[in-house]
């Protein structure tokens, strides 16, 4: 069966359980809308309300709210098992319970639309099947009347079975309005992660900093200053031993070679040619080139990444493939970069056969982490006790 069709089966009796709630839903808010409007929150006279009205209204409540909680909790679950969507909500805590009614009192006509969706459906099923049956009939009066309705049965049911997706899909921003967070709560998450985003990018940027700066103080600096008293050795044998003063030059010359192979290296490692000339995947398989240990490359993907996420990609797999050498005591490394189940996230794995127990709040593993939120990503090490260890980089490109 394709996977349009299994999908669009799963929608379908995601409505079709919908439109069941949905009748006890309507009970409840009928039951529940002349309460409330001859109950409102505020009294109408000026008196102030005693503790024996507070505490009389929310017990008269009470009820109201816990039915209406247990079926909120009833249209998560059928959401996450039909529509795979994650709970919008919890259906629980001291605010629950208005949030909870007002969800019910709008989730029954939604309800009710998927019901009369797949009615509609049902009915186009049963006009287009005259399309079959009509030859069987050896008497017809009229051929072309089944004709046509047979041809507007089909016109029918593919109208009904496009709204099944707009249903469910209102079905499930229903759920998101009147459950999830406000706006006002989503802008401050939003801000509170800007702020720890930045502040992991600036962290990040010092850390890659100083690593360049002990890179080049303990290599490229060494070199040099070995090459430097070579040279000034060979200058003071000069004329007094040709042979010496030979063989200094020699070493300087290698020293020079050696410096500027470390050159390259740190280079490179700060940010590789090939990414800009030949794409990611040149460059990934550049590290499993260079990789001491066999690393094998699946590149799945259809389109490029934009600059920043090949960037990110790029960094997090040499960086990965770097500690599991250092520290894993893997035999074999795996990179696969391929598509999400949505088309506009790209998902990076790096998977060893080492030891495990890797630390994700290590010093290497939370820079990987700060580069991948700088850019609104997911990041995940999972590493176990005995391995394997598989990091996991999620960046959206839309």
């Amino acid at each position: 069966m394709p996977h349009s069709l299994r999908r669009w089966l799963r929608l379908a009796a995601g409505l079709l359980a919908g439109a069941v709630t949905a009748l006890a839903e309507l009970l409840l808010t009928i039951a529940a809308g002349p309460w409330l409007i001859a109950t409102p929150a505020r009294p109408r006279t000026g008196r102030p309300r005693t503790d024996h009205t507070r505490a009389r209204r929310p017990r008269a409540r009470r009820p109201l709210y816990a039915a209406s909680a247990r079926l909120t909790r009833l249209e998560q679950r059928r959401m996450h098992a039909f529509y795979g969507t994650p709970p919008a909500g919890p259906a629980a805590g001291p605010a629950a319970g208005p949030r909870t009614l007002r969800y019910v009192a709008a989730r029954w006509a939604v309800g009710l639309l998927g019901g009369l969706v797949l009615g509609t459906a049902a009915v186009g099923a049963l006009y287009t099947s005259t399309l079959l049956w009509v030859w069987f009939l050896p008497d017809l009066n009229y051929p072309l009347t089944a004709a046509g309705s047979g041809l507007a049965g089909i016109f029918l049911l593919f109208l009904a079975a496009q709204a099944v997706y707009g249903v469910a899909a209102l079905d499930a921003s229903t759920a998101r309005r009147f459950l999830g967070p406000s706006h006002e709560s989503l802008l401050h998450h939003r801000i509170g992660e800007l702020a720890a985003t930045r502040a992991g990018v600036v962290e990040a940027v010092n850390d890659e900093r100083r690593r360049i700066e002990r890179d080049l103080h303990d290599g490229v600096q060494q070199r040099l200053v070995v090459l430097g008293m070579l040279i000034g050795r060979a200058r003071r044998a000069g004329d007094r031993d040709p042979a010496k003063a030979a063989e200094l030059l020699r070493q300087a010359h290698e020293e020079s070679r050696q410096a500027l192979t470390e050159l390259r290296e740190v280079a490179w490692r700060v940010y590789p040619t090939s990414l800009d000339e030949e794409g990611l995947r040149a460059a990934l398989e550049t590290v499993a080139e260079r990789s001491t240990l066999p690393v094998d490359v699946a590149y799945e993907l259809t389109q490029p990444l934009p600059e920043a996420q090949r960037t990110v990609a790029y960094f997090v797999a040499s960086e990965a493939v770097t500690n599991a050498i250092k520290h894993s005591g893997a035999a074999r490394i795996t990179i696969r970069l391929t598509t999400h189940e949505a088309e506009d996230i790209a998902r990076l794995t790096v998977t060893d056969d080492g030891h495990g127990g890797a630390d994700p709040a290590a010093g290497g593993l939370t820079g990987l982490a700060r580069r991948v939120a700088a850019l609104d990503g997911r990041f995940a090490v999972d590493s176990p006790p005995g391995g394997p260890t598989t990091i996991t980089a999620e960046l959206p490109c839309a």
